[in-house]
């Protein structure tokens, strides 16, 4: 399973996101002032600091790369989830988010049993998840309404999901439905774009930069 194993804050420096909200690849570390992009807000290298204007490519590469980092994709994959949403009738920007927000691994982080997309990938990779009832160990499964993700019950006495489980209590999105007690998660309907509020993604720059 081929994933990035460097430094994320290198990755949020690169995109360069100072406003709200960050991607937040270190989950608790990007509320904090140890937070890179807080302490050096400027892209990492030896000419980071030098300001320059992106060409119009530019932008749109920078756009794609941050979403790519968001969701903890390589380029393969994001390709094929591009190539997904393009085949699909309607708003090909849309149905691109609605295939990202669909992964097991980032409905489990919007479940709230994460710290973070990365720290959701490596909980479904090591088996935590029931979908349905049977074990699920693909971070990149796509829901379906109607799907039940269930925390294993030997995986709740886990003092990190635990403590992250009761953080986040009443930041689920509203496609998805929680059950404190059973630690299950329900998926009521797929979500829409308008939906995702919290995703700084300009995701027709995307569509633009793989239409050239």
């Amino acid at each position: 399973m081929a994933r990035y194993t460097k430094s994320r804050c290198k990755l949020c420096r690169r995109e360069a996101i100072r406003e709200e909200p960050k991607m937040f690849l270190k989950s608790e570390r990007c509320y904090t002032d140890k937070c890179a992009i807080e302490r050096r807000a400027f892209p990492p290298g030896q000419h980071g600091s030098k300001k320059g204007k992106l060409s119009g490519y530019g932008v749109r590469v920078r756009e794609k790369q941050k979403a790519k980092r968001i969701y903890g994709l390589l380029e393969k994959q994001f390709r094929e989830y591009f190539d997904k949403a393009k085949n699909k009738e309607g708003i090909t920007g849309d149905h691109l988010i609605v295939f990202l927000e669909r992964r097991l691994d980032n409905v489990v982080y919007r479940l709230g049993f994460a710290k973070s997309r990365s720290h959701a990938r490596q909980l479904v990779a090591h088996g935590h998840f029931l979908v349905n009832g049977r074990r699920t160990d693909i971070p990149s499964y796509l829901v379906r309404v109607g799907d039940e993700i269930q925390l294993k019950e030997r995986s709740r006495k886990n003092q990190t999901i635990a403590e992250t489980f009761e953080a986040k209590k009443g930041t689920v999105p509203k496609w998805l439905e929680i059950d404190d007690k059973s630690f299950k998660g329900i998926v009521k309907n797929l979500p829409e774009r308008k939906d995702i509020t919290d995703l700084n993604i300009n995701e027709q720059l995307i569509v633009e930069l793989y239409s050239r």
